[in-house]
């Protein structure tokens, strides 16, 4: 086996251990990754994992932003594959990096390696005589390669790893000086994009003379249907903006299809068909079949802040500082639509607005690039305006999925057919040869836009995502339906597919549950095999204090959700309680998550808590609206997201499972607590909403034809 056969795919995909680490003399260590920080505390969680390795204490670890120029290439941040990918690599990388350091104490304190001991960078021989790794950097040359030769501490040896530790970049965005939104550079000017009204809009005429003339305008740029300014103080680029917005005319047509019907529009276009689990035995089929659809929306990422960027244009070379999430991807993306070598390129992250996904944070970047360009070696600003953010950012695609189940005569499961119909979910700077950035379609000799397209199915998939139920079943057939045509621009939303996926196969469950007269947790235990799953099953009903067979009373209920993510990663089992009174409100969510060995509990424990907030806000409120023309949601008041005192009473149960690889954590609760959710309504009304989200006119709706 060769060495790169040995390491992490990462670490083998940058073997250099002087990328990742370096001992500085001031008593510090530097640490870079690829992974960038969305909130899901992943500098800290590093941090722990360099920290433990290398025997030093975790206020001595400096975490550096992700830098093209500088970093390992680990490619996106997504897939809550950061710990997992990650941190395998940094693990390995800082294990063979304190081998170098303990051979070379050996050397100059004349001691074998068995002697010696290491506490918070100083090494001891058990004969006598003490150095230290800033005393030892100068004469280790971390410029070689890693060899997957040093084995990494045991669980029985871990000292920092499962500890609740500080969040390293709390601080700083605390005290505002994290965002890229506040970033300030010498001489920086403002930036400002006027964009299409719709998507297949084409300018005609733009008379923008007046607006070349108003204060603090530096130049207007005009590329094809591409247009934006640069001033000097951004109250003056906004008002410029209106301005040049009123100055252009657009040619406009009809493209998008009917909202209303967007689920049966999806069915009725071609598709590229993939089955993802066939077993079929010919199972006998003893008590009724039942037959279900399930729908979501298109769902926006919602960022809080709008996406924002700073390029500047200098030596010879573009520098840009983005919140993407693929700051690699983002670089040549924007070298192949700039022509430029990549190498002339350098992109760099910072903290942005949280969204776990690809919002419009790429596409601002090349915003900023073509203004930058015009701005004769000045740095430029630009943030997008909250209505360039909901009609442009790439939304989560609109789903379907049918399913039809039948019960074998000792009311388990015997048949399980399931079909989905959606667009794929990736147009993730670097997932496609052509580039997929929002300014490019624009460009007199522009870029039509990439196809959405999925990861591998190893890696979960995009519409595919949980897609196959983790559940033991003899006779079962999965088929999805990758819609081509693509009529709303859309990429990754937290969780991709598995939203969707999970919410049919957890409602449906608890409908075949319900056709057997069985306890919904009793019936989803007697169909899973895999130990883990039962136990954070069981945890989160006993925690929650289920009552088997227990009915709600009109009004309230509770309801269970299960998920293996991607069946490959973490375990959740999430139970909601719920009120259905003018609407529903969520009032208590109970969630068990098996994780693996866990790096940093509470921010697994903050994970969980985010990740059914934004679940739940998902389930009952959130909803792209469009016509035949434009996207239609613009603002806060189209597009309600869940408030502060809606926010249900959170609990998480925690397994940490020291022997086990780390898994990730931050997608895994979408799909149960949408489930949970949706099953706790059921409960409480005995009336079952299939279509998300899950509002007052859904509910009357489903009362109304009498669906159970």
């Amino acid at each position: 086996m060769s060495n790169a056969q040995k390491l992490p795919p990462t670490l083998a995909a940058n073997p250099r251990l002087d990328r990742w680490v370096t001992i500085n003399a001031d008593g510090t260590v530097t640490v870079r990754t690829g992974k960038v920080e969305i909130g899901q505390g992943i500098v800290s969680a590093m941090a722990q994992v360099a920290a433990e390795e290398l025997d030093v204490a975790y206020s001595r670890i400096r975490m550096m932003p992700v830098d093209t120029a500088l970093s390992p290439n680990e490619g996106s941040t997504s897939g809550s594959r950061s710990v997992e990918e990650g941190g395998g690599a940094l693990r390995q990388a800082c294990a063979e990096v304190r081998d170098l350091l303990l051979q070379a104490a050996a050397r100059k304190l004349d001691a074998s390696l068995e002697s010696l001991t290491v506490e918070d960078g100083a090494v001891r021989a058990r004969s006598g005589g003490a150095v230290t790794y800033w005393q030892l950097a100068p004469e280790v040359s971390l410029a070689r390669e890693a060899t997957g030769q040093v084995r990494p501490k045991p669980a029985d040896e871990l000292k920092m790893v499962g500890k609740t530790l500080p969040r390293l970049d709390l601080p700083a965005k605390i005290s505002g000086a994290a965002f890229i939104q506040d970033l300030e550079f010498p001489g920086m000017l403002h930036g400002r994009v006027v964009r299409p009204p719709s998507y297949r809009a084409r300018l005609v005429a733009l008379d923008d003379a007046s607006v070349r003339a108003m204060p603090g305008v530096q130049v207007v740029v005009r590329e094809g249907s591409f247009i934006g300014l640069v001033a000097a103080r951004e109250e003056q680029a906004i008002g410029a903006m209106k301005a040049l917005a009123r100055a252009a005319q657009w040619e406009e047509r009809e493209s998008l299809p009917d909202e209303i019907a967007i689920h049966d529009f999806l069915q009725a276009q071609p598709a590229e068909d993939e089955v993802l689990a066939e077993k079929i035995t010919g199972s006998v089929v003893k008590q009724a079949s039942l037959e279900a659809t399930y729908t979501r929306p298109y769902l926006a990422h919602a960022s809080i802040a709008p996406s924002c960027s700073v390029a500047w244009w200098r030596d010879g070379r573009l520098e840009v500082w983005s919140h993407s999430q693929a700051i690699f991807g983002l670089r040549d993306e924007l070298a192949k639509i700039l022509k430029l070598p990549a190498d002339r390129v350098i992109a760099r992250h910072a903290d942005g607005a949280g969204c776990y996904g690809h919002n419009g944070a790429d596409d601002v970047a090349l915003d900023a690039a073509l203004l930058a360009r015009a701005a004769e070696g000045r740095p430029v600003r630009v943030q997008w305006m909250r209505e360039d953010e909901f009609a442009w950012e790439p939304f989560g695609p609109a789903m379907v999925v049918k399913l039809c189940g039948a019960l074998d005569i000792a009311g388990g499961v015997a048949v399980w057919r399931e079909e989905i119909w959606g667009n794929r979910h990736l147009t993730r700077p670097g997932r496609h040869p052509n580039p997929g950035l929002l300014a490019a379609w624009h460009l007199e000799q522009g870029f039509e836009p990439p196809p959405a397209v999925d990861m591998p199915l190893a890696m979960g998939g995009g519409s595919q995502r949980n897609a196959v139920p983790y559940y033991d079943f003899p006779d079962a057939r999965v088929v999805n339906h990758a819609v081509t045509p693509m009529p709303l621009r859309v990429s990754t939303l937290r969780a991709l597919g598995a939203h969707l996926n999970v919410f049919a196969i957890e409602s449906f469950m608890d409908e075949l549950a319900h056709a057997a007269g069985a306890d919904p947790v009793e019936f989803r235990l007697r169909h899973l095999a895999d130990d883990r799953a039962r136990a954070v099953v069981r945890a989160a009903a006993d925690r929650a204090g289920w009552r088997t067979g227990a009915k709600g009373d009109g009004t309230r209920g509770r309801g269970i959700g299960f998920a293996r993510y991607k069946n490959i990663g973490d375990y959740v089992a999430v139970i909601a309680e719920v009120a259905v009174e003018e609407s529903v409100r969520v009032t208590r969510v109970v969630a068990a998550v098996d994780c693996g060995r866990v790096v940093n509990p509470d921010g697994v424990i903050n994970q969980a808590e985010g990740g059914i907030i934004q679940a739940v806000s998902w389930t009952l409120k959130e909803q792209v609206r469009f016509d035949r023309t434009r996207i239609t949601t613009r603002n806060w008041e189209d597009y309600p997201i869940l408030t502060f005192d809606e926010v249900p009473e959170i609990e998480v149960v925690l397994a940490d499972r020291p022997e086990q690889p780390w898994l990730g954590v931050g997608e895994g609760m979408m799909g149960p607590t949408a489930a949970a959710v949706a099953n706790a309504v059921f409960n409480a009304m005995g009336v079952r909403v299939r279509d998300m989200p899950l509002t007052r006119g859904r509910v009357v709706a489903a009362i109304n034809s009498g669906e159970r």
